[in-house]
């Protein structure tokens, strides 16, 4: 592996160590002339309780948990992902995650400061990521990501990565796929 991308990779495990998630913890940096310009872990937004706090705010939160342990309170010391709790799947029941993702939550960074990431590159300690934040990667201006391993996260992630300019390779520059010039 090359230096500046071993050196990127341990940045972006130690910025996922930030990560309020109780899932997964995911970091993201971007990177313009081998400088970060703005990182990124997955959680909550600023100022919102994370999920181990959550059942004491969200009454819908604990009507369904309610729905899954009975009249037991279990939920009252949650020490995992409410999700996981309901049995969803890693992408599954998202319409109950209050986080962000690390690669959104870079990119809202840069823009809270007024910085543009057009032409920059995103690292990050994962596989490809979500459609979603394909999306707002590429709408952004991206170049390229960098991530662990060319796995798909959904199924038109690899549709958006086909069809646009973004540019996907592993630390180990692995390239998601030639390109036809």
């Amino acid at each position: 592996m090359e230096i500046w991308n071993e050196y990127f990779l341990g940045i972006c495990n130690k910025v996922a160590e930030n990560s309020k998630c109780m899932s997964r913890k995911i970091g993201a940096i971007i990177v313009k002339d081998k400088s970060i310009i703005s990182t990124g872990y997955n959680g909550p937004p600023r100022g919102v309780p994370h999920c181990n706090r959550r059942h004491l705010y969200d009454p819908k939160l604990v009507e369904k948990l309610k729905y899954y342990f009975g009249c037991s309170n279990k939920y009252e010391d949650l020490i995992k992902c409410p999700r996981q709790l309901m049995g969803y799947k890693s992408g599954e029941g998202l319409e109950w995650c209050v986080a962000g993702h690390a690669e959104r939550n870079a990119i809202v960074n840069a823009a809270r400061e007024g910085i543009k990431v057009k032409g920059t590159t995103m690292f990050m300690n994962c596989n490809i990521p979500c459609t979603p934040c394909l999306v707002e990667i590429i709408n952004s201006g991206i170049s390229e990501i960098v991530v662990i391993d060319i796995e798909y996260y959904d199924i038109s992630a690899k549709y958006l990565l086909c069809n646009s300019k973004l540019i996907a390779r592993t630390f180990d520059g692995i390239y998601a796929f030639d390109r036809k010039k």
